[in-house]
């Protein structure tokens, strides 16, 4: 049984300002994507929920439980404020990205990991970096780490050492237009994140 903090919570006016903050960054992200790629970058409203972390895979609503996934994450900090992004990849996206990435090299596993951590850290960085700027924080992001290859979701989300409880998640689902790529990316901000976030965020609110 889980203990989860009373301290950790969310109000309507909060959580419209984080999808409205996510809304730019991702907005800059699809941008990038968007020129990379030469083509039309479909972006949904973002889903913004404090959640437990057991029930993390609940997050992923988007993610088709039966197909294989490949993951990467990726940690990031900044004026005491932590968390780490987690980008699930449909394995069916790998020979249209391919494509579209004019990769020459053979779609082995190794070529689908280089086109992986391409996505990720173009989709990632950008969008981390363009809510730190709205929060005025310098965000450092460690090394991306592949969670798993052609792998299930739930397996993908186990293999995650999440030490927190209660936790700040904004998923932001891509998908191109014509071309079947499309990605999950979840912000998972730590559960002594959420107050310091919340008060830059009330500061915003103001």
């Amino acid at each position: 049984m889980s203990v989860t903090s009373t301290a950790v919570s969310l109000n309507e006016d909060q959580r419209d300002c984080y999808q409205e903050l996510t809304n730019v960054a991702m907005g800059q992200a699809a941008d990038r994507l968007a020129r990379l790629l030469d083509v039309y970058v479909v972006l949904p409203i973002p889903k913004v929920n404090l959640i437990e972390s057991s029930d993390l895979h609940m997050a992923i609503q988007d993610a088709e439980t039966d197909s294989a996934m490949s993951a990467v994450c990726q940690g990031f900090i900044g004026s005491g404020i932590a968390g780490e992004a987690l980008l699930l990849f449909n394995d069916t996206s790998f020979s249209d990205l391919a494509a579209l990435m004019n990769y020459g090299g053979e779609l082995d596993r190794y070529g689908e990991l280089e086109l992986l951590m391409d996505v990720s850290s173009l989709l990632i960085g950008a969008c981390i970096q363009g809510i730190g700027e709205q929060l005025e924080i310098h965000f450092n992001q460690g090394h991306p780490v592949v969670l798993g290859q052609h792998c299930k979701v739930d397996d993908i989300l186990k293999s995650g050492n999440h030490q927190w409880t209660k936790t700040l998640a904004i998923e932001i689902h891509y998908t191109i237009e014509h071309v079947n790529i499309d990605c999950d990316l979840l912000l998972l901000f730590t559960e002594d994140s959420v107050a310091k976030l919340n008060n830059k965020i009330n500061y915003l609110l103001d």
